[in-house]
């Protein structure tokens, strides 16, 4: 049965919040708001938090910097995910991506749709896993944000969650680049 197994233990894990926004500031950062909030209030550590410009290049300059570094496990970017000209995020992560978790963006939409009819499918929420971290792209809205995370991410990041969770596939997610001994 799917669930939280209380007999596992808690590993938290740490997460960067980005915001990807022309027009937010720290002070109006709702969505980055709702992020760290949940983030931490689930027991995870907020490692880095920023915004960043409708730009493909400093997007993606962002991710590998991340990536490259050794601290976070998981990034959750939130914003330029739909269809206008300025919504690069999802051409951003193509960049960088290993691997899709094209289920993610579906099940994101399948949740979206249940809330706001059709126009979910105006979502480009995307998931995927790059130098053995995970990276998210969801929608700008603060309503997006508690969606992904309340009804996807916080179970998947939570280490007590069965069947499987992605906290216990964290240490394999590099295995194809580790040398055979």
């Amino acid at each position: 049965m799917a669930g939280i197994d209380l007999t596992r233990t808690f590993k938290p894990v740490r997460i960067a919040v980005l915001t990807i926004s022309d027009t937010r500031t720290p002070a109006d950062d709702t969505s980055g708001d709702v992020l760290a909030g949940r983030v931490t209030e689930a027991g995870h550590v907020l490692a880095h938090r920023g915004i960043l410009k409708d730009d493909r290049a400093a997007i993606v300059a962002k991710l590998r910097a991340l990536l490259a570094g050794n601290t976070v496990d998981v990034i959750i970017c939130t914003g330029g995910t739909g269809i206008t000209g300025r919504d690069v995020t999802p051409e951003a992560f193509e960049e960088v991506l290993e691997k899709k978790i094209e289920g993610f963006g579906e099940m994101f939409r399948m949740i979206s749709y249940q809330k706001v009819g059709t126009s979910a499918l105006q979502s480009r929420a995307v998931g995927g896993v790059a130098e053995g971290k995970y990276l998210f792209a969801i929608p700008g809205s603060p309503s997006a944000c508690k969606d992904a995370w309340d009804d996807i991410l916080k179970d998947q990041l939570d280490s007590r969650h069965r069947p499987c969770n992605f906290v216990d596939l964290l240490p394999r997610l590099t295995e194809h680049k580790r040398v055979p001994a």
